[in-house]
């Protein structure tokens, strides 16, 4: 949803209405994740893409089905074995995609959605999209309360209980409950779609690979800062794509920072006195990625000095150091190519190698 929201707040400030088609689970090397959303407009527009060109013209013919008589509808788009090219994924992947009516009856909490995602809250939709009853129904969860209703109060209890955890680290799936909400149960499949702030990046240095992978990390979508002690080199001015520039030693700038495990802390300060403390710290939080820059001497140098400081060999598994994947990188950008690449392997689990070398789905497994 989050793509196609301007668009949507510009269809609700007309008074108008939307067809929203939104890819609710996929197999195999499926084109976009759950979560990617199509409008169908009143206006007979077509605004977003859940497939990248393969099911989109299907699926603006059942949005303006649903524009005509409000009923949600669920589909499911693969290849067909007699005709590979016809209405559905030539890549080999299966997306399953609910399609409801976005207009200010079936969706009066889209407003406050909106306003929570622009001032970057953390806030989840859940959505009923098959069972025996209340499909379509929405439940807006946010830390402190909840909006709407999935039918019943029991249920609201249950699921708002459940995607708490899943808002907390920022993702978006399935959950499953018996007719009435019960756990463990079957027959009730709920859509959540967690909207958390933007994912951080960390660059401890101010160097020219550090404005790299600032580059490197925008594009990715990070929100991306830049810390060093050195008020002559830590200058919006040199770094101008970072969101922030910070003057201050990195480990004591982190200790007052939150860090979840979405974020990336990447040390390309390669100097002990700066690298030591910085890692040291990044060590007490849950960031899910720590790499340190540096050639092979200076890590064995780095890990001593490290274990000195009190920390454990499984303490200092977590840390990613030469940082990146063997490109061959020589420049700065290619460098910052080489570290993001590692940062994408470790997150879905990637083997690193060609993948004309590779057998099996393209896209395995999910986020770790």
């Amino acid at each position: 949803m989050r793509e196609v929201l301007p668009e949507l707040m510009a269809i609700r400030a007309r008074g108008g209405s939307a067809a929203m088609a939104t890819v609710v689970r996929t197999w195999r090397s499926a084109p976009r994740p759950a979560g990617a959303s199509m409008l169908v407009t009143d206006e007979e527009e077509a605004v977003g893409s859940v497939s990248g060109g393969c099911v989109e013209g299907a699926l603006f013919d059942v949005g303006q089905e649903v524009l005509a008589d409000g009923q949600v509808r669920f589909e499911t788009y693969g290849i067909g074995d007699d005709d590979a090219f016809a209405v559905g994924l030539t890549c080999g992947g299966i997306l399953e995609v609910f399609v409801e009516r976005v207009d200010d009856e079936t969706w009066p909490e889209l407003a406050g959605i909106a306003a929570s995602i622009e001032a970057e809250e953390p806030v989840a939709v859940a959505t009923i999209v098959n069972g025996p009853h209340h499909v379509g129904r929405h439940l807006v969860v946010r830390k402190d309360h909840t909006e709407g209703t999935l039918g019943t109060g029991r249920l609201d209890d249950t699921v708002r209980e459940d995607v708490i955890g899943m808002l907390e680290s920022g993702t978006t799936g399935f959950l499953h409950y018996g007719p009435e909400g019960e756990r463990l149960g079957e027959g009730l499949d709920v859509f959540v779609q967690s909207f958390a702030p933007q994912p951080r990046m960390i660059v401890f240095g101010a160097i020219d690979f550090s404005a790299a992978l600032v580059r490197v990390g925008k594009l990715l979508g990070f929100k991306v800062s830049v810390v060093d002690a050195r008020p002559v080199f830590a200058t919006p001015k040199r770094f101008p794509e970072a969101d922030e520039v910070i003057v201050d030693w990195p480990h004591r700038w982190l200790s007052g920072q939150e860090v979840d495990s979405r974020t990336v802390i990447a040390v390309l300060t390669h100097d002990p006195k700066f690298d030591v403390p910085a890692i040291k710290e990044a060590l007490k939080t849950n960031a899910g990625y720590i790499g340190a820059m540096g050639s092979r001497r200076t890590h064995e140098d780095r890990l001593v000095r490290l274990k000195e400081a009190g920390l454990t060999d499984d303490e200092l598994a977590r840390v990613h150091s030469p940082i990146g994947l063997d490109l061959g990188a020589r420049t700065p950008e290619e460098t910052a190519i080489s570290i993001a690449a590692e940062i994408i392997q470790d997150r879905w689990g990637g083997s690193g190698e060609k993948l004309a070398r590779t057998q099996g789905p393209i896209h395995p497994g999910a986020p770790r």
